[in-house]
Parts: C-alpha cells; sequence; structure tokens
C-alpha cells in the first residue's frame, strides 16, 4: 500500500514538498492516477480514428483520405511516442500493489478474470467485426464487387492481435515479474539485493530519468532490423512471437512502474519535476520531427547509421519525457475526485477494448464524403465515441460484463481502494 514510509525507514521530510499530493494511506485512492489510465486509452481510440488521414495510409490502413492532414499526423506521432509507455508504466505500479492489497492467490485470480479472460472472449468476435468492415471497404473501394486475394493461414507467426495485443503482452510480463520476484525472494535473505535495486531506482529516477531512461529504448530501436522509425517502437500486433524492441521498451516501463511502487517518495519527486520532464520532452519531441519531419512513412531506417541511432534516442527522451510529465501533472493536479473523470476512466476499458471496428467503420463512411478532414475527423471520432459509450451504459455498465471488467458494480457502495482495483 502507499504508505510514506519505505524499506529504509520513514520518509525524508526533504523529500516531499510541503503541499505533497501522494496519498499517504491505503485507503486513499489515487484520482490522478486514474485519470491518467483513462486518458490513456481514451487517446488510443482518437489515434487510431485519424489513420486515415495520415500521408500513406494507403500502404498500412484500410482506408486513406485524398487529401491527408499533417495537423492528424502530428497529433498521431505525439501520442503514439509515449501512449503505450505510459500505459504499460502504470499497469506495473497497479499491479505490484495489487499484489500487495489481495496477495498471491488473489493476484493471479484478478489478472486471469480481468486480463486474459477479456483478451480470449474478446478477440474472436472483435477479429470478425475488423474482418466484416475490410470486406466491406474493399467492396466500396472496387465498386461492389471484392477482389481475389489470398489469405495466409492463421498460424503463431501470422496471429492477428489487433489492439488486443497490449492485454498478451501482459499475459507476459506478470509471470516474468512473478518469478523474478520469488528468485529474488529465494536468493537475497538478507534484503541486499532488494535493497541495491531500490537504490538503483532511486538513482534513475531522479531529474535525469529521461535521459537515462532513452539509452536502452534508442538501443533496442536502432538494432532492430527493418525498424519504421517514424512509427516508434514496432506494434506487435500481428504475431504471437513479440519483437525483442516492444519486449525491451515495453518491458522496461512495466518494470520501472512495478519497482517505483515500492518507493512512494518516487512519485512526489515525479509530481514535482514535472516542468523539467515537460521540457525535455518538447526537446526530444522537436528533435524527432526536425529528423524525420511529420510525412508518415513505412519505410526502413538504415540500420546502424548515426541518423538512426540520433533519431532513436530523440524518440526515447521524447516518449519518456512525455510519460514522466504526465505522470507527474497528473499526481500534482488531478488527485481531486470528479464524476465525469471518474466515469471516463471506469468506462475507458471497455471503450478500447470494443472501439476499433467502430472507428474503422466511421471511417470508412468518411472517406465517401468529400469534407475537409477538421470536420470529417471531429465528426467521425464523435460518433463513434457517441455509439461506444451508449453502448457501456445501455449494456455493459450495470452488467454481469461491466462487473467482471470493472471489478466490482457500480451501482455497489464500495470503500474507497488505491487505483489498482479498478485498473486493468
Amino acid at each position: 500500500a502507499l504508505v510514506r514510509t519505505t524499506l529504509h525507514g520513514p520518509l525524508n521530510p526533504s523529500t516531499a514538498s510541503e503541499d505533497s499530493v501522494i496519498p499517504t494511506a491505503p485507503t486513499d485512492r489515487l484520482h490522478g492516477l486514474d485519470a491518467l489510465r483513462g486518458f490513456a486509452l481514451l487517446l488510443g481510440i482518437a489515434l487510431h480514428a485519424c489513420m486515415s488521414y495520415l500521408p500513406g495510409a494507403e500502404t498500412f490502413w484500410i482506408v486513406a483520405e485524398d487529401q491527408p492532414s499533417l495537423a492528424l499526423a502530428g497529433f498521431f506521432f505525439w501520442v503514439h511516442s509515449f501512449r503505450m509507455g505510459l500505459f504499460f508504466l502504470l499497469a506495473g505500479y497497479f499491479g505490484r500493489l495489487l499484489l500487495q492489497r489481495r496477495g498471491f492467490s488473489g493476484f493471479v485470480r484478478d489478472r486471469l478474470r480481468r486480463i486474459l479472460l477479456p483478451l480470449l472472449a474478446f478477440w474472436f468476435p472483435l477479429l470478425v467485426a475488423v474482418i466484416a468492415v475490410v470486406v466491406w471497404a474493399a467492396w466500396l473501394k472496387h465498386g461492389g464487387e471484392l477482389p481475389e486475394q489470398e489469405q495466409p493461414p492463421l498460424s503463431a507467426d501470422n496471429f492477428p492481435l489487433m489492439h488486443l495485443w497490449f492485454l498478451y503482452l501482459l499475459c507476459l510480463f506478470y509471470p516474468a515479474l512473478l518469478m523474478l520476484r520469488a528468485l529474488l525472494a529465494w536468493i537475497d535473505h538478507g534484503g541486499r539485493v532488494q535493497a541495491a535495486l531500490d537504490a538503483l531506482m532511486r538513482a534513475v529516477l531522479g531529474p535525469r530519468a529521461a535521459l537515462i531512461l532513452a539509452l536502452p529504448v534508442a538501443g533496442a530501436l536502432a538494432m532492430h532490423p527493418g525498424w519504421w522509425a517514424w512509427f516508434g517502437i514496432p506494434t506487435p500486433d500481428q504475431s504471437l512471437y513479440p519483437s525483442s524492441a516492444a519486449l525491451l521498451c515495453y518491458g522496461l516501463a512495466f518494470t520501472v512502474g512495478w519497482a517505483m511502487q515500492r518507493q512512494p517518495p518516487l512519485l512526489h519527486a515525479l509530481a514535482r519535476r514535472w516542468p523539467l520532464n515537460l521540457a525535455l520532452a518538447l526537446i526530444g519531441h522537436i528533435a524527432c520531427i526536425a529528423l524525420i519531419g511529420l510525412q508518415s512513412s513505412a519505410e526502413a531506417a538504415e540500420h546502424g547509421a548515426p541518423q538512426t541511432w540520433l533519431y532513436a534516442y530523440a524518440y526515447g527522451l521524447c516518449g519518456w519525457g512525455w510519460t514522466l510529465a504526465l505522470l507527474g501533472l497528473a499526481l500534482r493536479y488531478l488527485e481531486r475526485a470528479h464524476p465525469a473523470s471518474r466515469y471516463l476512466a471506469e468506462s475507458s476499458y471497455f471503450l478500447y477494448l470494443a472501439h476499433l471496428p467502430v472507428v474503422m467503420a466511421a471511417q470508412v463512411v468518411a472517406s465517401r464524403v468529400q469534407a475537409p478532414w477538421w470536420v470529417e475527423y471531429p465528426v467521425a471520432l464523435a460518433l463513434s465515441l457517441a455509439v461506444l459509450l451508449a453502448t457501456y451504459q445501455l449494456g455493459v455498465r450495470h452488467t454481469a460484463l461491466g462487473r467482471w471488467l470493472n471489478g466490482g458494480s457500480p451501482r455497489r457502495a464500495q470503500p474507497p481502494v488505491a487505483a489498482s482495483e479498478t485498473s486493468p
């Protein structure tokens, strides 16, 4: 639980500001992190909704607008640079907090029920819905006829996880951290190794955190063969064998979040340092745009080239800078509960799970309308969210499905809990 102590004694008052915003008791709910988790998931819907407007979308998406938008390309680049890293950091943080609260068996049951089972239950219906939209788009594009196209057989190498790949990675990360934790408990009876790891984490998450954490990201990306540099960390959505770059980058974020939960003072420091991390994020972001531009491209970066390494480091700095800055801002300014933000945080899990075929269908309709992007995009996004929210409110929130996904009934009064109780 979040208490103002570390393994080595009480929190030094000098490490926290006088108006500290981090909860100090296990019954305090982290409203800021709840809101940030929902924000990261909802940003994913906005990101997927703009993909048909990216330059060159015809090479990687089901529909492409005749007049692409550099503004939406810039929005996509910004969101994609940090969103999933931020999500996995929060998942690691909440995961360890849940383990503390419920114990090993309770943790395993909760993760099986709210991570593995949704992956198994939602994958096939969503795949069918996505295929239906893809077929519809192809039918419209070819004047009412479907082109003959041979599809490779389903296999471990060709497995469309779609946007549910984040659940698949969590199903790998949770057991890995539990096994590592058990190994440390077995070999580290005196706690010296764990104390050293805690000290390392305090050093890494100091003022130079984004600069340090960008280094392994840069190495993973620059050495990844066939790296699509503009799209950042390779999305492991088409195979049951995630790339080493995705495992390292997202696994690093997950591990940092898990280790961060051991030492609440680290959150105090992040809340205070958000201006510094924002400045580093902007430096990395501007460097990326200067090096690669806003024209989205599926071309591979030159393997091992100095410019590839420079861009990879700038991308890692951009991603970690935004992640730590937004985390600090949420802790500093979003710790008061608001009904609207609570509702969006509660609904965001289902909205993200269900959104892809809805958003894709809206893009197909928008592609048939001759209107500027600044009209089409907000209308298509608003209609998609309206459909998803209506589905959630009327068919999910107060049902067994809602209790399954949200970890409890919204109707039932519950004691204040930490954000991990309602966070996938």
